[in-house]
């Protein structure tokens, strides 16, 4: 759910650890999952979508005494045929030094162009920056050829830009691009410049946080970090799939911190990955260790307010008089603030952490997900419910343990509940769930701070399927006679999560838009069939089961059209893939996602000979599971599939056995058939009849006596005559 982002992750992380904030060094992992720095031309990639500002919003001046200049290192040549994209990149110097509030940070990039294709990602430069809370200075731009210096300080112009992103998303961030093209930049050239960001956090003035990478996608000569602190405010460090540790001297009143990371050998990022397991190593650097500073940072912009616009709060107490019981106001409260207040996030300045007053939510009519969090959590305290917000992380909450607290380790906002001894998890931007208390689709974002006096993370819980929640069912007919048409009818369900997936799937498209979508499904499989009748939606909110039902004919000549009755395709859909990366080398798990459970099922009718399942075979693993059954009758054929994820990783060392499994899981889901064959006629069989069979046995004896009686007759009187007569 992409749109649920609200523009804090990176915003006060220390300039290396987002996209947004490395200006002019290396990007962090966590955002975008690569090693280059933004020197690549991330001003190139993206749309520019609105007009130029003042070059004069990044200064020009030298570099402040307190920082360090070092020799540019050289490339290993051994790992020459590593470089990608014609950039060697040389040094990577990031230096900082604490303020009275806030910080101060130095950025130096050097890097060669090898060949032609660097030209045009290294030819430029990118500062990113957000203008309430950073001031810019580039302190120098050089171009290094064949050993002289060219100083391009002075005729460096920039264009600068406000790109929102994640407009798309509801989501508008403030930031800015400075972007310059370098004159005269040749194969060969090294281009070395620096800049300075001076750096007033708006919120959590007091708290530090610094996350950077200890290898890169690409070779590197040096990686070097450098922070300078008071003594009396020791730092913590933390480090995730590297054992890197930093030299720490005295300079005065200060401890200097080093880290230096000579030619790192370049690391492969795989994909699939759960967020648990590192893809790189990273090093945590914070001015604490405790939770509870995050809290305290924040925790006071986020206490429910008491009084609410009279028309709201005659909702809220709507609610009230009509469900006494706790747990049924809780989720009609959540519905409420869900369905009436559109997703919008203004996270421009101060407003990335703190959110707005629910009544002007309500005025506005929109919020991002700390507004809605704030306006749910303060209706449920109205409605006499103990509810309180709790920052979250979409894609990296699963590992919020394993880094040191920050408030850039955010981006979502949810509340908990807690009634009786039952805490429940509340996403204010999920839109239209259903259910009810004991069944409604609760958040699950791996670990969660509640903004309490008590703060510490807490692990959410995870779901557990143990029925399928999306059920299909094709039923075709064949006709009965010739020239009537085939028809096909599709039934589907929807439970739980994927109830609400559903519904606001339909919010958010039209019936005609969705409908011609899933005829353009059928069409591939079987042309010219056509849709007969609109999509018949029933939704049952409070059960959170939604069904649709599809209607469709294909006309005898399309059936009878290129023998596709006598090759008719049977297929069972799961919805989408599951994952399958490379294994070459491969040694992280593979990320199976949420939990997934569907049945699918096709049915047969009007047939003319009794059809067999029996090459349809189960797939298992203790991974994913296929089962399929089947069963006919003389005019109908049954065929029926159950796909379950069983894990939601898979360990490396198994990957060969579930990519194999992947491929048997493929091979048994579609089948062809000659539904145009009919069994042979069963040769005639005499019915018996007693009375008959008694007539027969009787006139088979007489003709036996005869046979036998009237020889012996003959004799007899032939014996006398010979005795008497002579």
């Amino acid at each position: 759910m992409a749109r649920l982002y609200f523009g804090w992750k990176g915003t006060e992380k220390g300039l290396s650890s987002s996209l947004r904030g490395q200006m002019s060094a290396c990007i962090s992992f966590r955002e975008v999952k690569s090693f280059r720095c933004l020197v690549i031309l991330f001003g190139l990639l993206i749309g520019l979508n609105s007009p130029a500002m003042s070059d004069d919003m990044v200064l020009r001046g030298p570099t402040e005494s307190w920082v360090k200049q070092v020799d540019i290192p050289a490339a290993d040549p051994a790992r020459s045929d590593q470089v990608k994209n014609g950039i060697s990149w040389l040094l990577s110097d990031d230096q900082i030094n604490h303020r009275a509030v806030g910080y101060v940070e130095y950025w130096r990039t050097v890097y060669k162009i090898v060949d032609r294709p660097g030209l045009e990602q290294g030819a430029g430069i990118d500062l990113q920056f957000d203008p309430s809370r950073h001031k810019v200075t580039l302190n120098h731009l050089q171009i290094i050829r064949d050993g002289a210096v060219l100083d391009r300080l002075e005729d460096v112009k920039f264009d600068i830009f406000r790109k929102e992103k994640d407009a798309e998303k509801g989501v508008f961030d403030g930031w800015l691009t400075a972007h310059a093209n370098i004159d005269d930049v040749r194969v060969g050239d090294i281009i070395d410049y620096g800049s300075t960001y001076e750096i007033t956090p708006l919120v959590g003035k007091e708290l530090f946080f610094k996350s950077f990478a200890s290898e890169w996608e690409e070779p590197v000569a040096l990686i070097r970090t450098t922070i300078t602190w008071p003594t009396a405010q020791p730092l913590h460090v933390k480090t995730r799939g590297t054992q890197l540790r930093p030299s720490i001297s005295s300079s005065g009143s200060d401890s200097v911190y080093l880290w230096e990371i000579a030619n790192p050998k370049p690391v492969k990022v795989e994909d699939n990955l759960p967020a648990e397991y590192p893809a790189w190593g990273s090093v945590d650097v914070s001015s604490t260790a405790n939770w509870q500073s995050v809290v305290d940072a924040v925790a006071a912009h986020y206490k429910p307010v008491t009084s609410f616009p009279a028309d709201f709060a005659a909702k809220l107490d709507a609610i009230a008089i009509k469900h006494p019981v706790p747990a049924d106001r809780m989720v009609q409260a959540m519905q409420l603030v869900q369905d009436q207040i559109r997703y919008v996030s203004l996270s421009i300045g101060a407003g990335s952490h703190i959110p707005r007053d629910p009544a002007t939510v309500l005025r506005s009519g929109f919020g991002d997900c700390k507004d809605k969090a704030l306006l749910l959590a303060s209706s449920l305290v109205r409605l006499g419910i103990s509810a309180e917000v709790a920052l979250a992380d979409l894609d990296q909450g699963r590992a919020l343990d394993q880094h040191l607290p920050a408030l850039s380790n955010f981006d979502h906002a949810i509340v908990k509940v807690k009634i009786g001894t039952q805490t429940y998890w509340l996403d204010a931007t999920n839109d239209l769930q259903g259910g009810k208390a004991h069944n409604f689709v609760q958040a699950d974002y791996g670990f969660a701070l509640p903004l309490s006096s008590t703060g510490g993370l807490e692990k959410m819980p995870s779901p557990v399927l143990t029925s399928p929640s999306v059920q299909v069912e094709e039923q075709f007919d064949f006709p009965r006679k010739s020239g009537d048409p085939l028809t096909l009818t599709v039934f589907s369900m929807y439970e739980d999560a994927n109830a609400d997936w559903m519904r606001q799937k339909l919010a958010s498209q039209s019936l005609t838009d969705l409908s011609n979508t899933y005829l353009q499904y059928y069409s591939k499989q079987y042309p010219g069939i056509r849709s007969i009748a609109g999509l018949d939606i029933i939704d049952r909110r409070d059960g959170n089961v939604l069904s649709v039902k599809e209607s469709y004919q294909l006309p005898a000549d399309a059936l009878a059209a290129n023998d596709l009755a006598k090759q008719f395709t049977i297929k069972a859909d799961l919805g989408g893939s599951l994952p399958t990366p490379t294994m070459v080398g491969r040694i992280g798990p593979i990320s199976l996602g949420t939990p997934f459970y569907k049945r699918y099922s096709i049915v047969m009718r009007n047939l003319k000979a009794r059809f067999s399942g029996e090459q349809i075979k189960d797939v298992i693993t203790p991974y994913v599971s296929l089962k399929a059954s089947w069963s006919n009758t003389p005019t109908e054929f049954r065929v029926g599939w159950n796909f379950q994820t069983l894990e939601t990783e898979v360990p490396a060392k198994a990957i060969v056995d579930y990519l194999k499994s992947v491929d048997d899981i493929a091979d048994n889901l579609q089948w062809q058939y000659d539904f145009t064959y009919e069994d042979p006629p069963l040769a005639k069989v005499k019915v018996r009849d007693p009375a008959m069979e008694q007539r027969q046995v009787i006139a088979s004896m007489f003709l036996l006596s005869l046979l036998v009686g009237v020889p012996f007759f003959i004799a007899y009187r032939r014996s006398r005559h010979s005795v008497f007569g002579g």
